[in-house]
Order: C-alpha cells, then structure tokens, then sequence
C-alpha cells in the first residue's frame, strides 16, 4: 500500500507541476487576448494542448493507482477518492500529511488556473461582442437609404420622406 501512496503522491506532484507552468502560459495569452494576436494565441493554445495532454495521461495513471489502493483496502474504486484514501490514511501521519499537502497545492493551482481562464473567456466574449457590433453597424450603413453625409447646412440628411419611420408597417 504505501508504494501505491507513493505513485499517487508522485503523479499528483507531476500534475501540480504541470498546472503550475499553465498560469505563466493563460496569464501571457490574457495580454495577447488584449492585443487581438491571433498569432501568438494560437501558438498559446497549440503550448497549452501538448501540456493537457500530459496532463490527461497523468489522470489516467492516477485513477489506475486509485483503483488499484480500493482494491488493496476492499473499497469500491468507482466511490474512493483522494479526500477518502486521506481519512484511510490515519494511522499514517506522514503520508497522510504528504498526500494532503499535495492534493491541497493542487487544487489552489487549478482554482487559479480557472480564474485565469474565466477572465481570459470573458475577454474573448467581449471581443466578439465587439466585432458583432462592428459587424452590424457597417451592415446598417451599407443598407441605410440616402445619404448619410453632411450637407452644406450641416442639420439635414437626404433622406426620402417616405423611409422616415423606424419600422416598416408594410411587412
């Protein structure tokens, strides 16, 4: 049993690593957000899934190794979890310790590693707002009659008085 706490412990390590190198990566891809860089996010976004996919190969391990300390304890490995190999681990204060410690710097990384990532979804959200409005107001000039320029008094648009109104009771 302790040798599987031990490759449960290393492979969340290597996890917490791995999440650890994200922040850096999702808080520079934040200023390229920014910058409109479609360049430099998509190489942000290709550094990102190589990451993940460590990352996916490390939870594969680390449910195999969860699977393998139910059966070793007689517990259902579909209902164990790290919060429940914890309590198990009672009366072994030291990887008890270990393994709380680890599991705890985990998950603050991810729920930093999350904010980021919201904040960065959001800034994206605006941006296509933007470019929908954009989009909208220059497709309503180019459909808009008349002109739409100053004239010499500078107060009046040439606009034919019949498409005056804001809605088209015809249809």
């Amino acid at each position: 049993m302790a040798s599987l706490i031990e490759e449960l412990v290393d492979t969340l390590q290597k996890e917490h690593d791995i999440y650890r190198q994200m922040i850096p990566v999702a808080e520079k891809k934040t200023g390229i957000i920014i910058n409109n860089d479609l360049e430099a996010l998509q190489a942000m976004t290709d550094q990102e899934q190589a990451m993940l996919e460590e990352i996916t190969a490390l939870e594969r391990k680390r449910e195999e190794v969860i699977v393998n300390i139910g059966t070793v304890v007689s517990r259902d490995p579909k209902k164990i979890n790290i919060k429940t190999i914890i309590q198990i681990l009672d009366k072994q204060p030291v990887e008890q310790k270990r393994l709380s410690k680890v599991h705890d710097n985990l998950k603050k990384t991810i729920q930093r590693l999350v904010e980021i990532n919201n904040h960065n979804k959001s800034l994206i959200q605006q941006s296509l707002e933007m470019i929908e409005f954009n989009m909208n107001f220059i497709q309503s000039t180019r459909m808009s009659p008349g002109n739409l320029s100053y004239n010499k008094g500078a107060t009046q648009l040439d606009m034919p008085a019949s498409q005056t109104g804001m809605f088209d009771a015809k249809q």
